[in-house]
């Protein structure tokens, strides 16, 4: 191999292999600081806090579409919340199905129920605003249609509010609600050593990328501030997040607000989520990456920084992919020759750093979920299937924001919503 293949190959795939190992000890790092830091300074158990100086009245907004077989069981759960002043709106946007039905029906057996309901599929955007216009409190939990909010995560969420008064959002803790499948079992991994990790690291540098849309609290005032939520973006949630940080509002990461979800079990429900995820990532960045340049906002800077080397790693990581696969079929210049794609020592450090990962994902973890060690098996493998996933991701979902029509509404699209199952007492 000559200077200049050594030089070009040897750089390519150092980065390739670095950039996610740099990653994950700055979350690890991150995680473990943000829990001495702020989750030991909460003494209380999460199942069980102590009370609060105040309670102020809250709404629970529960946006659905086409959500039958899922709607009963989550007002069942909402209802059951341990918080004295709080009304739970559901808005029904066009289902097709007995949603309407069933919310109309469930207003009899719980009086803080009210429905709303809306002509045609107006989308999830949509569909909160209307919800929070008719809201009566400053503090609103949203929640999807077919999540089961823990009993004590309105509790917690508004706790945090009553700490800031510019405090704009707060993004609770999703869990895997659905584990009999493969697919299950490995996304119980990632919401521990991955999306659990990166908020709690994102919140010690001051910004957080995206407040989960499945469960969070926002301070109506601030939402007023911004507008509200845009309809046009494919991932409410990012947008929100972004917009509500650009003017100055604080997000933070709840640990203790606990939401059972259900994710995806099959390679094609998942791969539309992600590419999903990875459009309204890229549309959110093109849409303020300009708003962030001055110096007020550069708390912004970390994240959209973080936001673009993600995306550059993963067209580097096609690539290399793509250089190797043609230089096994006609010859390239030196300077475009990659030899191999083994990962030699850089694979067994990855391979030593997703034990590792996994391991304090666990440690973290096991405060609020008893249990996570049977799945560790599957958290020691999705780190390394989180690369290849959010590679696939980024590379389709990156082009279609590019060439999505400005203003074009985003609707619901019914996922992929696996085996369900209630979760444990």
């Amino acid at each position: 191999m000559d200077g200049a293949t050594s030089f070009f190959a040897v750089r390519l795939q150092e980065f390739v292999f670095l950039y996610p190992l740099f990653m994950a000890y700055l979350w690890m790092f991150g995680g473990v600081y943000y829990r001495y830091h702020w989750e030991n300074q909460c003494k209380d158990p999460w199942d069980n806090p102590g009370p609060l100086p105040e309670y102020p009245p809250v709404t629970i907004l529960v946006p659905c579409h086409n959500e039958g077989d899922n709607v009963k069981d989550t007002i069942a759960f909402l209802a059951a919340q341990q918080y004295p002043d709080f009304e739970i709106i559901a808005i029904n946007d066009g289902s097709t199905d007995d949603t309407g039905e069933l919310l109309d029906g469930l207003t009899e057996k719980y009086p803080m129920l009210r429905v709303v309901h809306l002509a045609g599929n107006q989308g999830k955007a949509v569909a909160l605003n209307v919800g929070a216009l008719m809201s009566a409190s400053n503090i609103l939990v949203c929640i999807d249609g077919d999540a089961l909010l823990d009993r004590y995560a309105t509790h917690w969420l508004v706790r945090q509010f009553l700490s800031s008064p510019r405090l704009g959002a707060v993004t609770g803790n999703p869990r895997i609600r659905n584990r009999t499948s493969l697919l299950g079992k490995i996304q119980v991994g990632e919401f521990s050593s991955i999306i659990g990790l990166i908020k709690r690291a994102q919140r010690i540098y001051g910004r957080i990328f995206t407040v989960s849309g499945v469960v969070v609290a926002f301070n109506k005032a601030a939402l007023h501030d911004i507008g509200y939520w845009t309809s046009d973006n494919v991932t409410e949630d990012i947008d929100v997040s972004w917009r509500l940080q650009l003017n100055h509002w604080d997000v933070r990461f709840e640990p203790n607000a606990l939401c059972w979800i259900l994710t995806p079990e099959t390679l094609l429900g998942l791969a539309r989520q992600r590419i999903r995820w990875a459009q309204g990532g890229a549309e959110t960045f093109l849409r303020y990456v300009g708003k962030m340049l001055p110096w007020r906002r550069r708390r912004m800077w970390l994240i959209c920084i973080e936001y673009i080397v993600s995306v550059v790693w993963s067209y580097t990581l096609v690539l290399t992919i793509v250089l190797w696969a043609l230089g096994k079929f006609i010859v390239l210049p030196p300077t475009l020759r990659i030899e191999s794609l083994t990962p030699e020592w850089t694979g067994v450090i990855l391979g030593l750093t997703c034990l590792l990962q996994s391991g304090v994902s666990l440690v973290l973890d096991s405060r609020y979920e008893k249990g996570l060690v049977r799945y560790f098996f599957w958290m020691v493998w999705y780190p390394l299937a989180y690369w290849i996933i959010n590679v696939v991701a980024t590379v389709q979902g990156f082009p279609k924001a590019l060439l999505k029509k400005t203003g074009e509404r985003a609707v619901w699209i019914s996922p992929d919503r696996g085996i369900q199952s209630l979760p444990k007492d």
